[in-house]
Parts: structure tokens; sequence; C-alpha cells
């Protein structure tokens, strides 16, 4: 039988409807805050990414957990989020936990705060531990801008067209990805950007096994290459140094773009990656190219 959530079942709620993001310790229990351990205590109901994983969660922090627990991940997030929303509009308080860091953050999390916002219902959060500013502390790389860019495309492909869009963003960057596909992410960067690129990888932050490399992309790649990191890596990446303002020429514009087609790249994919490279519109490069 699929379950789905009977209003009519559940006591009357205590207080207005309301849903609460909590931010979850990446790794280690002492990271929660004593806001968390209360609302985890008293929500009516509690979404979690992994139940068991926040069944133990609550066993190490010693809370009891006094409303239904439910899972909410990736595979049942547009099933569930109606079910949700009609708990919050009956005037239940509903918690929301991932598995570390705070919801919407490439967690689940979107569909929920957006269906609860068009239904009229308060949102806030319990503000915890997130890997992204985690990270961009301990990279020791400029934190004043910066932009968060999850995880790349699955697809070499598709990761390497992401990649030379990106290469002239000078705010620092930001990225998660999986291990077995570090590897070539890392060998794609610094191809892209540059070998000799600043950044940091940082694995299994605040766990027994953190750990912290920073070196140039052409270094971290042979390092990676080496020892096939393993656990969740967060990897901050300096940005694209300012260029000078001035416009390379028309004839330096053609030579970038043959060199990169001589290298097999397709017309369209050396044009953006000049244009990237440059600081151009891909149109301006596009117009010089085809005159």
């Amino acid at each position: 039988m699929k379950e789905r959530f009977l209003v009519g079942e559940m006591s009357e709620p205590g207080r207005p409807g309301r849903l609460v993001l909590l931010g979850a310790p990446l790794g280690n229990p002492a990271d929660a805050s004593a806001r968390f351990r209360e609302v985890l205590a008293t929500a009516d109901v509690v979404a979690a990414e992994d139940t068991r994983r926040l069944t133990r969660l609550a066993r190490d922090l010693d809370v009891t957990v006094g409303g239904r627990i439910v899972s909410y991940f990736e595979g049942n997030e547009e099933r569930r989020t109606p079910e949700l929303v009609e708990v919050l509009t009956a005037g239940y308080l509903v918690a929301l936990v991932t598995d570390g860091g705070m919801p919407s953050v490439s967690d689940p999390g979107y569909r929920l705060v957006r269906g609860a916002l068009d239904a009229g219902v308060p949102v806030t959060a319990a503000p915890g531990p997130s890997a992204v500013t985690t990270a961009l502390a301990l990279s020791g790389l400029p934190c004043d801008r910066f932009c968060f860019e999850g995880f790349l495309p699955r697809s070499p492909g598709g990761r390497r067209s992401r990649l030379r869009a990106l290469a002239a963003e000078e705010r620092t960057l930001v990225f998660f990805e999986a291990p077995h596909r570090i590897v070539g992410a890392l060998a794609d960067l610094a191809a892209t950007f540059g070998a000799d690129r600043p950044a940091a990888l940082c694995r299994e932050l605040t766990k027994t096994y953190e750990e912290i490399v920073r070196r140039p992309l052409g270094e971290l790649a042979d390092w990676a290459a080496e020892g096939e990191p393993r656990g969740e890596i967060t990897l901050v990446v300096a940005g694209a140094p300012e260029r000078p303002a001035e416009r390379p020429d028309d004839d330096t514009l053609r030579a970038a773009v043959a060199e990169r087609e001589a290298a097999g790249l397709s017309r369209r994919d050396a044009i953006s990656e000049v244009a990237a490279g440059y600081g151009l519109r891909r149109r301006d490069v596009y117009t010089v190219v085809h005159a």
C-alpha cells in the first residue's frame, strides 16, 4: 500500500503550520546547534533524506524525535511534496533535514520550500553547517566574491562545455564532485582553466579523515590521479585573473579559433572557448571568424 499522510489520523496541531529547514552536521554531530535539537524533538513531522541516518544522528545527540519521521529524497521528492504541503496547511510543524548541510543546496528541499510558500505557509530555518562556505573558508582563496556551481555535468563532453563557459569567471568557484569523477574533472579543469590556477580539494569535512589539499590545478590533478581520493568532496578554484581591457585584433581571434579547431574542437566550441578566454561575447567572435 502506498504510504500517504492522513492528516485526520494525526493529533490536533498545537501551533500554526510552519516549515523549518534544519542545517545538519556535515560529519561531526557536535556541530548540531541547540535549535536544531529543539526543532528535531518538537516537530510534528520530520522529513529526512535518509531516515536511518537521521535516527543515528538523533541517537548521537541524545534527542528523542517526538513526531513522525518520513523519507524525503530525490526519488520521492516530487510525489511527497504535495503530501507535506497538506500537512503544513493543516497547521502542523514540519522539519526538513538532509544528510548534511542546508536543505535545497544540491540536496532535496527546493520543491517543498516553493510549495509551502505558494500555499501561504511560513518557512524559516535553523541555520547550520554548509560544505560550500566551510570549504571556501578553509581553501585559502579569496572569499569576498564567489559562486557555487554544484555538481558538474556527468558526461565528459557536458563537463568540458560547462567549464569552457566558466573559464573567464573572476569570482572564486565552488564545486561538488563525486569521488569516481574527480580525477576526470580535475584534468578537465587544468586543461580549461590552466594548470597554474590555484585550487583546494576539501575531502570529508569535519570528519575523522578530513583532508584539505591546496595546490595549482595541474598538480592537484596529478595528485588525485595517483591516490583517487574518496569520500565527500568539495572543490574550490580561484577565479580567472583580470584581463586587459583592450580587445585583441581580428587576426588574433581567428588564429585562436583555428588553433583550437586544429586541436579537435568543433568550430562552435572553439569560438565559445576563445570568447570566454578573452571575456568577449560569443556572437562577436563568431562574426569575426565568419567575416
